[in-house]
């Protein structure tokens, strides 16, 4: 593959990489059918890296290639704690929904399609999730890499809480 633009560090082949969609798309020209493919791909590290790119050529091998090569240059970060995720994140974009959970060890990925995809490429081992409103997979993958950048290493505290912890430390110098 050539030096490119990591040098030979070997980071290339530590990457796992899922084929989530390959779509054949027809356009109609004057002597008849052309076809071409979108593929949609997802490339993680397994530990805590993920991303996902649409590459689109005329043949299913360069479209798996170009989608890679997407894939690798949008990767995020996922914050992780142990196996799971550090809190529950519920997000939209467009008519994708989608619910995470962080689960106990030991319960596994409870999760479906794309969403699956993405989840098992970024590492995570325990975790609880739903999607609704579409089963496109190009938007349910774009909608799960937009909730994981929403994680945190720790969990907003609501106004209520912090309000409440305030009033106690309060209270209790004043004893």
């Amino acid at each position: 593959m050539g030096g490119g633009r990591y040098g030979d560090r070997g980071e290339r082949s530590e990457l796992a990489d899922r084929v989530v969609r390959v779509n054949r798309v027809a356009k109609v020209v004057k002597g008849g059918r052309k076809f071409s493919f979108s593929a949609l791909i997802v490339v993680g590290d397994m530990n805590g890296r993920v991303g996902a790119g649409i590459g689109k050529a005329r043949e299913v091998t360069e479209a798996i290639r170009k989608g890679m090569e997407v894939a690798k240059r949008n990767m995020i970060t996922v914050p992780m704690v142990g196996t799971t995720i550090p809190h529950a994140v519920e997000f939209k974009l467009g008519a994708a929904r989608i619910m995470l959970k962080p689960a106990a060890p030991g319960t596994g990925v409870i999760s479906g399609g794309a969403m699956r995809a993405v989840i098992e490429t970024a590492g995570i081992k325990d975790i609880l999730t739903k999607s609704h409103g579409t089963n496109n997979p190009i938007n349910t993958v774009r909608a799960t890499l937009a909730a994981l950048q929403q994680l945190n290493e720790r969990p907003k505290r609501s106004r209520y809480k912090i309000w409440r912890a305030r009033s106690t430390k309060k209270h209790q110098r004043g004893n």
